[in-house]
């Protein structure tokens, strides 16, 4: 079924008043957004982190894009299956070819997971859930490249825990696989592998080299 059509925001000109904060933009393009267009816009990940490298004249732009193309979420499926039933009435004189729906394996996960605190073993976030996590993430040779958990005293109290909706692709695939398997208050080391976390490109900004491995220390303190 496709998706409904979103509605637009913001006009032109509200779009470019200062008091719109690029997050604001990024947060509406992730919710309606399909996932080539965010990927194509280099939208995916942390809104904090987005906004660090996010121009407003290019998110202006991809929001503008988003409703001229109509490339909301659902979009991306519905093109598969079309193309699917393209290739089945192509191949309707080759019956020995593989069908286009086949399942692929991708073999074993690729992260691994060692719990550093137990949580209470019973609420497991479900795809969609809200979550809300204090994280340190570190390069195999120990740097930290990103954290929300300040060494301050003071500023710890005032900080807030990253909050997303798992399993929808807001994060990596890493983060999104590894906190399916994690209960309400547990802390757990993820030792990801670069397919499932930045790949080939690696994140530059943030000094995530290419192909690079990445450790999350993540403690998910909430679900909603």
């Amino acid at each position: 079924m496709a998706a409904t059509e979103p509605q637009r925001e913001w006009s032109e000109e509200q779009l470019k008043n200062d008091d719109l904060p690029k997050k604001d933009i990024i947060k509406y393009l992730q919710d309606h957004g399909s996932e080539s267009f965010l990927a194509e816009h280099k939208l995916q990940g942390n809104i904090k982190n987005v906004a660090k490298t996010a121009k407003k004249d290019q998110l202006i732009a991809a929001y503008n894009e988003l409703f001229q193309n109509k490339r909301f979420k659902g979009i991306d499926t519905i093109a598969k299956v079309t193309e699917q039933v393209k290739n089945v009435k192509l191949d309707e004189d080759a019956p020995q070819k593989s069908k286009p729906e086949e399942i692929v394996d991708e073999g074993p996960p690729k992260y691994k997971k060692a719990i550093l605190k137990k949580g209470d073993r019973v609420t497991f976030p479900k795809k969609g859930n809200t979550v809300h996590c204090w994280y340190t993430g570190s390069l195999e040779n120990g740097t930290v490249f990103d954290t929300n958990i300040s060494t301050s005293l003071k500023k710890k109290k005032m900080g807030k825990p990253l909050s997303f909706k798992v399993g929808l692709g807001k994060v990596i695939r890493g983060w999104d696989e590894g906190i399916l398997t994690m209960t309400k208050g547990e802390k757990a080391c993820l030792e990801i592998e670069s397919e499932w976390a930045y790949g080939r490109k690696g994140q530059p900004d943030a000094k995530i080299p290419p192909n690079a491995n990445l450790i999350f220390e993540v403690e998910l303190v909430d679900i909603e």
